[in-house]
């Protein structure tokens, strides 16, 4: 009896050491994620006769992998995913001081072997709500759509945290709601950090 009862212990540890070495080994991808991200944007048309530079500041969330467009034999992944995001603006030069939206996007994520960096690729847009000021070459009014698209590079630090940087465009417009409708058109750079979600 008692060899019996230590090898459903023995048992149950391999059981358990299996288990966890298989979560260790679950890739980046393919855990829901939550991220903060920030940066600086200037103007880079002349639809608006006005100077923009703009602060985003985005809470973002990106599901597990859908589906793998590529797969390479040594591990190596072009992985799509979506992306969700709460995107909060500050207008430092502009008559508009602030923008709330939502916006989504796939996110499409070429990882290296050793799931330790990754290119990332978005492009979406979504809906929000800015103070317009009716200021001539401003926004004619509060509801703003936008568009955005960025090209970047994740760094995985840990398991349990990654760092992003990107190339950053914006879009935003009113879809000819008002005449005139200059929209704001500007890029920069992004920073963000990235954890699982468990």
């Amino acid at each position: 009896m008692p060899n019996t009862s230590r090898l459903v212990r023995f048992a149950l540890l391999i059981g358990l050491l299996a288990n966890a070495q298989q979560v260790l080994a679950q890739h980046p991808a393919d855990q829901w994620e939550f991220g903060v991200a920030t940066g600086y944007l200037t103007k880079i048309r002349h639809n608006s006769p006005l100077d923009y530079a703009i602060i985003p500041t985005q809470v973002l969330w990106r599901t597990p992998a859908l589906f793998d467009l590529w797969q390479g034999a040594n591990g190596a992944r072009l992985a799509v995913r979506n992306r969700m995001s709460i995107v909060a603006e500050t207008f430092v030069k502009g008559p508009e001081d602030y923008y709330l939206a939502f916006a989504g996007s796939p996110t499409f994520e070429l990882w290296s072997a050793d799931q330790k960096t990754a290119l990332f690729y978005e492009i979406g847009g979504g809906v929000g709500l800015l103070n317009s000021k009716h200021v001539p070459g401003g926004q004619g009014q509060d509801l703003a759509f936008n568009w955005f698209t960025q090209l970047g590079v994740r760094d995985q630090l840990s398991k349990k945290l990654a760092m992003t940087g990107s190339i950053y465009f914006t879009h935003h417009s009113n879809l000819g709601m008002t005449d005139p409708n200059p929209g704001i058109d500007v890029l920069g750079l992004s920073v963000g950090l990235v954890w699982p979600i468990e």
